[in-house]
């Protein structure tokens, strides 16, 4: 069984999300944490639990769910693992993160990338790769088929959709994605989002104003 647990992470109000097992392997996803204090509580909630993060993932790389890359690697020792597509994003955020106001700690990067297809695990779970890019180039989510729900990143909120005026964003390709990757998935899987409150496959097929099932 893999327990979910979210952190609302800096300015951005981002959604940082740690999933772990009954063993205590755990996976940190979109870690955004923006200073001391949030550093602490993820700190505090892997000590309580008793965890080892086993996994780093970044669904993409714009600044708000890589801010705590850096943090994650020194405190745990793991390297994000994310599509070799979102490179180019990660490497414009030390450029542009100053005119924002923002402090970074650059991301160390992996010698390997995840692909577009495939999965990941951690301890005995198993989280399946579902390439979605629309919002950046090479959005990845990760889905569980055993427990029924998707790190959906920023491509499908409730009653919302991923933003895609930012670099690298194509709104025809978000809208593709959404039909053809997630749509896709049984109605009752549960979309925890980058940002904003969790959702179901079924009421955003049915709702959703922007891409309807």
């Amino acid at each position: 069984m893999i327990r979910i647990q979210s952190f609302v992470c800096n300015p951005y109000q981002e959604n940082t999300y740690v999933l772990y097992d009954d063993r205590g392997a755990a996976a940190i996803i979109d870690p955004g944490m923006y200073g001391p204090q949030e550093e602490k509580r993820l700190d505090d909630f892997i000590a309580a639990e008793g965890l080892t993060p086993e996994l780093l993932l970044n669904t993409h790389c714009h600044i708000d769910h890589v801010l705590g890359n850096r943090y994650v690697y020194d405190t745990y020792g793991l390297l994000p693992q994310f599509h070799e597509g979102e490179l180019p994003l990660l490497m414009e955020v030390q450029n542009y993160a100053p005119q924002m106001g923002i402090r970074y700690d650059v991301s160390p990067i992996a010698e390997t990338f995840l692909p577009a297809s495939g999965s990941v695990s951690f301890g005995e779970q198993e989280l399946t790769l579902i390439f979605a890019p629309g919002h950046s180039p090479a959005h990845l989510c990760f889905y569980s088929r055993v427990e029924g729900f998707l790190i959906g990143g920023d491509v499908l909120f409730r009653n919302s959709i991923g933003r895609t005026d930012l670099p690298g964003g194509n709104h025809q390709q978000l809208l593709d994605s959404i039909a053809r990757q997630l749509y896709v998935l049984p109605d009752d899987t549960v979309v925890f989002p980058g940002h904003g409150p969790e959702t179901t496959i079924g009421h955003e097929k049915k709702t959703n104003p922007f891409v309807r099932g």
